[in-house]
């Protein structure tokens, strides 16, 4: 059942000769402006006790001080409305607030749209053909500018105690600053906690990845409740192991082979890369430690001569490369690769490509924390397995493990 019936919308149709869509659109907003009036008159007359001209019910000393006229955005485009008033400046309207100057769900598509990654500019046709509005760049910053302090509260919030697992990982932009352009690097950190929940716990943004900056990130961890991390996942960023043993001394820190194998990649001619990447797979994929070093010996053989460079990254970091070679099969998978944050990045990519340069950190960490908040809204489930994955990290992890369960 509609909300008017049908004998109900042919009068209109014929009261307000209506012949096209335009003519709805407007008759409409007609309706919509005389409604909210209504509305506002009726508040009032609920605010004061008393209809209008009705005093012998009047039992106040307050009463109507006529209209002050009132324009506002709505879903029709802008409309002018006659705001009551009273005498004593006490009445408040819910319906349009004192100062509240759009009555549409219009600032939160600006905010669904910014999330997207769209421009101010497309923003702006988008309401323009949508709705006929015009709205100010200014404008959609102050709406965007509103989740400034849900950014401030999201960063702040208290963290788990233990994490199992902790992915650390970074992303480099361009932003304005003073009138140049600079390299300005997102640090992100992904948490998986002891019931087997990710979480992104934090987004930071720095000039230039360095792990003087990390350990500033990994103190504001532990200043949130996080007390313990079992495996940190991270890049080959130099003095990162330094930092995280600084602030973690008990954590395992596993180098992300990934990262391992894009570095390998730096010192390779382009034709060689396909069989390099296949001459790397099976170190990674040995099912020991032994078989994998065997594999590597074997991939300095046919590649050492061409490419000593890149076999000596392999030798050099290998204590951090390897650490996975001691857990069991499920707990391998979540640590060797960093599918999990390689996910996430892929999302936040697809918001930000449209972005060659952001115009402040502001605005490239709002971005950033609404694709976020797009992102983890679906990361409702546990890992895979993680009944039997915690059994195995109690096994590597017992006291840790068992101080926290308890």
């Amino acid at each position: 059942m509609g909300l008017l019936s049908k004998e109900q919308i042919r009068q209109m149709i014929k009261e307000h000769n209506i012949q096209s869509a335009e003519d709805i659109q407007s008759t409409l907003k007609m309706l919509f402006a005389d409604t909210l009036q209504e509305m506002l008159e009726a508040e009032l007359e609920d605010s004061l006790g008393y209809a209008k001209y009705d005093t012998k019910k009047k039992k106040t000393a307050n009463s109507r001080n006529g209209h002050s006229k009132k324009t506002v955005r709505s879903d029709y485009g802008e409309v002018e409305i006659e705001v009551p008033r009273d005498r004593h400046g006490e009445f408040d309207p819910l319906i349009v607030k004192k100062n509240q100057t759009n009555v549409t769900g219009m600032e939160d598509q600006i905010t669904a749209m910014y999330a997207k990654g769209l421009s101010t500019r497309d923003i702006q046709d988008h309401l323009q053909q949508l709705y006929g509005i015009e709205v100010s760049p200014t404008l959609i910053s102050n709406v965007t500018n509103k989740i400034m302090p849900l950014i401030k509260e999201w960063q702040n919030r208290p963290l788990q105690s233990v994490y199992a697992v902790m992915f650390l990982d970074a992303i480099h932009f361009k932003v304005k600053q003073d009138g140049a352009i600079v390299n300005k690097v997102a640090y992100m950190v992904i948490g998986i906690d002891l019931d087997g929940h990710k979480d992104v716990l934090g987004i930071w943004i720095g000039e230039n990845e360095s792990a003087k900056f990390w350990l500033y990130v990994l103190n504001e961890l532990r200043n949130r409740g996080v007390q313990d991390i079992l495996i940190t996942c991270v890049d080959n960023l130099t003095g990162f192991t330094e930092a995280i043993s600084a602030c973690y001394p008990k954590t395992e820190i596993q180098k992300c082979i990934i990262h391992q194998i894009r570095n390998s990649i730096k010192y390779v001619s382009y034709k060689d890369i396909k069989k390099i990447t296949a001459g790397l797979k099976p170190i990674y994929k040995a099912s020991t430690e032994e078989a994998a070093l065997m594999e590597l010996d074997q991939f300095e053989q046919v590649w050492g001569t061409k490419y000593p460079l890149m076999v000596r990254s392999w030798r050099n970091n290998w204590d951090e490369i390897s650490t996975f070679f001691k857990y069991p099969p499920e707990i391998r998978k979540i640590i060797y690769t960093t599918n999990i944050i390689e996910s996430y990045h892929r999302q936040l990519r697809k918001v930000t490509k449209g972005k060659a340069i952001f115009p402040t950190d502001e605005a490239l960490l709002k971005m950033l924390y609404l694709a976020t908040m797009d992102v983890t809204r679906k990361w409702t489930g546990r890992i895979q397995n993680w009944g039997q994955i915690l059994l195995q990290l109690s096994v590597f992890f017992p006291e840790r493990i068992e101080h926290h369960l308890n």
